[in-house]
C-alpha cells in the first residue's frame, strides 16, 4: 500500500501573520514541506497535484464550542431561527408539520426563536395558546435560540400533568404562570431539560443521518474540527450515543475530526460516565477525542438569566438564575481534577465568571491552570476580571458572532461602562490570555466566516452599527483566524499538531474562494471555501 501523497502549490498559503508560502507537501496526512513552488514540486515525486490558481490557503478551522449533533437536527426541524415575529413561527411551525407528517406525528420540537429579533410591535414571548394553534394532538417544545428558555403546548402540559398553581419542582428552573394560576407554557433554564423529555427522542438511527447532515454542512463551511457538546444532560442514553460516533468513525464515514465535551451536572452522573465510557478512553485518537467536562454556571443575556454582580438594568431586582451551585461546582471540577480532566463551563454574567475562575484556582497546580480549565461564553467583564482570568491562566472560547444579537441588549441591561469592556475579545489577544472562537452552533450558525467577520468589524450581519460596536475590542484578521486555529487547538492540548501549515502538524487545510487578508473586511462574511482536505484527504470540494 503506497503512501498517499499530495501537493498544494501555486497558492497563498498562510503560515502566520504576514508569512505566506507558495506550496506545502503532505504524505499520509501529515505536511512534509512548506515552501516555494520549486522547491515543493521538485520533492514531491509522484504525488496527487492540486493546483490552488493562487487562491489563498489556511489551515482548517476548528470550532472550540458547539453542538453538532443539534446542528444536524435544527436542519431536521422547523426553521423557526428567523422568525420575525410568533405569529410567524406559528405559520412556520404549521407549513413544517404539513410538509412532515412523519416527523411530527409523535410530537414536534424546535429551537432557534429569539424575542430580540422580532418586528417592532411584535416582541412578546410566545405562549402555550400560540403553539395550540400549530396543534392540539400532540406535544410541541420551541426552545429560544439559547437553549434556557422554552414554551411548550397545552397538550405537553397534560402529558407533564402540570396544571395549574403547580408547585416550582424543577430545581434551578422555573414554572412562569399567567394571573390566574394556569401554567402559561412558559419555563426557564433547568426545567427546559426536564421538560424536553416529552418530546420522543429519535431514533439512534435518525440521530446518526442527523449528524452526518451536519459534518458535511461543517467541511463545506471550512470546518475541519469541532469540539461539541452533544452528549449532555437531556441524552436518555448516553452509551449508545457514544457508541454511534465510534461507529460512524470506525465505518470511515466522518469527514472532519471531534471531540466530545461531555455534560455532566450532578456527581451522580459524572461518576457514571467516569466508570463507563471514560474508562474506553484509549479508543479514542486524534479524529474522534475524549474531551473536557462541560458545566453550566449560569444561563443567556437574552434571557436575562445569565448571573450578574449588580441587578439587570432593565429589570431591577433580578441577578439572573444560578444553574449550578459554588458548593457542587467545586466538588465537579475537583473530581475533574483528581483523574487530570480539563473543565469547561458556560459562563455568561459577570458573577458567573468570577465564582467559576474561583473554582478553577482551587484546583490550580504550582499556580498554573495545567488542565487548561476554560470559560466558555465569557461575555460581561470589567478589566479587574479580565486581569483575574489572566492571572490564573484560564482559558476563554469566545463566540464573536454572539454580538450580532447582544449589542442590541447589553447596553440596556449592563449599562454602558460595563458593556465596553464586555466581549473583551482584543483585550484578551493583548493581555496574552489564551482565547479561542466558536459558534455555540446551533445558537449560531457554524458557518465560521460570518464569526470572523463580527470580531474583526463588530457589526451585525447586515453591517449596522456603521462605525461599529466598541471597536477598541476589534481583532485584525491575523488575530482572528488564530484564534479559530491555533487557539481552538490549544484547548484541546493538539496545538503540536493542528493549527498551523507547517512540517509535523496534520494536512487539515482550506482553499478560499476570495483571500481573507486583502479583500474589504465586510465582505468577509461572504468567503466560502472552494476545497476542504482533512487528514490529507479532499472531504469537499466545489
Amino acid at each position: 500500500d503506497e503512501m498517499a501523497k499530495s501537493v498544494l502549490f501555486n497558492g497563498k498559503i498562510y503560515v502566520e501573520k504576514g508569512v505566506f508560502q507558495e506550496a506545502v507537501l503532505e504524505e499520509d496526512g501529515v505536511i512534509k514541506m512548506v515552501g516555494s513552488d520549486q522547491d515543493v514540486l521538485a520533492a514531491a515525486g509522484d504525488a496527487v497535484k492540486i493546483d490552488c490558481q493562487g487562491r489563498t490557503v489556511l489551515p482548517g478551522l476548528n470550532d472550540s464550542h458547539m453542538h453538532l449533533l443539534m446542528v444536524g437536527e435544527v436542519l431536521s426541524e422547523a426553521p423557526i431561527s428567523d422568525s420575525t415575529s410568533v405569529e410567524d413561527m406559528i405559520e412556520r411551525c404549521r407549513k413544517f408539520a404539513a410538509e412532515n407528517p412523519e416527523l411530527v406525528k409523535n410530537g414536534m420540537h424546535s429551537q432557534g426563536w429569539n424575542q430580540d429579533l422580532f418586528e417592532k410591535g411584535k416582541v412578546r414571548l410566545p405562549n402555550r395558546h400560540d403553539l395550540d394553534k400549530i396543534s392540539t394532538e400532540y406535544p410541541i417544545m420551541l426552545e429560544r435560540v439559547c437553549g434556557h428558555t422554552c414554551t411548550l403546548n397545552t397538550k405537553a402540559l397534560e402529558l407533564l400533568g402540570i396544571g395549574r398553581n403547580h408547585p416550582q419542582i424543577y430545581e434551578g428552573g422555573t414554572i412562569e404562570f399567567e394571573a390566574d394560576g394556569n401554567p402559561s407554557g412558559y419555563f426557564t433554564e433547568n426545567a427546559v431539560y426536564e421538560v424536553r423529555k416529552i418530546i420522543p427522542q429519535s431514533t439512534i438511527e435518525e440521530q446518526k443521518k442527523s449528524l452526518l447532515k451536519a459534518m458535511k454542512y461543517c467541511v463545506e463551511h471550512g470546518l475541519t474540527s469541532v469540539q461539541a457538546n452533544d452528549i449532555g444532560e437531556m441524552a436518555e442514553d448516553r452509551d449508545a450515543l457514544f457508541q454511534m460516533y465510534k461507529e460512524v468513525y470506525r465505518d470511515g464515514l466522518a469527514p472532519l475530526r471531534f471531540r466530545h465535551q461531555v455534560c455532566c451536572m450532578t456527581k451522580e452522573h459524572f461518576r457514571t460516565y467516569l466508570e463507563g465510557e471514560y474508562r474506553n478512553k484509549d479508543q479514542y485518537d486524534d479524529m474522534l477525542s475524549m474531551g473536557p467536562l462541560k458545566l453550566f454556571k449560569d444561563g443567556s443575556l437574552g434571557a436575562r438569566t445569565a448571573t450578574m454582580r449588580h441587578e439587570y438594568l432593565d429589570d431591577p431586582g433580578n441577578f439572573g438564575v444560578e444553574a449550578l451551585s459554588d458548593e457542587l461546582m467545586d466538588e465537579l471540577v475537583g473530581m475533574a481534577a483528581e483523574r487530570d480532566i480539563q473543565t469547561v463551563t458556560h459562563v455568561i454574567g459577570d458573577d458567573a465568571i468570577e465564582k467559576t475562575v474561583a473554582s478553577y484556582e482551587k484546583v490550580m497546580r504550582n499556580g498554573k491552570n495545567i488542565l487548561r480549565n476554560s470559560l466558555i461564553h465569557c461575555q460581561i467583564t470589567d478589566r479587574p476580571l479580565m486581569e483575574r482570568i489572566h492571572k490564573s491562566g484560564t482559558l476563554i472560547a469566545y463566540q464573536p458572532v454572539f454580538l450580532q444579537c447582544d449589542m442590541y441588549a447589553v447596553e440596556s441591561r449592563c449599562g454602558k461602562e460595563l458593556s465596553a469592556t464586555s466581549y473583551a475579545m482584543k483585550t484578551a489577544i493583548d493581555m496574552g490570555i489564551h482565547a479561542s472562537y466558536g459558534t455555540d452552533s446551533p445558537v449560531e450558525d457554524c458557518n465560521p466566516f460570518p464569526n470572523i467577520y463580527v470580531a474583526v468589524n463588530r457589526k451585525d450581519l447586515k453591517g449596522k452599527p456603521e462605525d461599529g460596536f466598541n471597536t477598541q475590542e476589534c481583532v485584525d484578521v491575523y488575530e482572528a483566524i488564530d484564534a479559530y486555529t491555533v487557539e481552538s487547538a490549544y484547548h484541546e492540548f493538539m496545538e503540536d499538531r493542528k493549527g498551523r501549515i507547517k512540517p509535523g502538524h496534520y494536512a487539515d487545510m482550506i482553499i478560499l474562494d476570495r483571500d481573507i487578508f486583502t479583500i474589504d473586511p465586510m465582505d468577509i462574511i461572504n468567503i466560502k471555501p472552494v476545497l476542504t482536505m482533512v487528514n490529507g484527504k479532499v472531504v469537499y470540494q466545489r
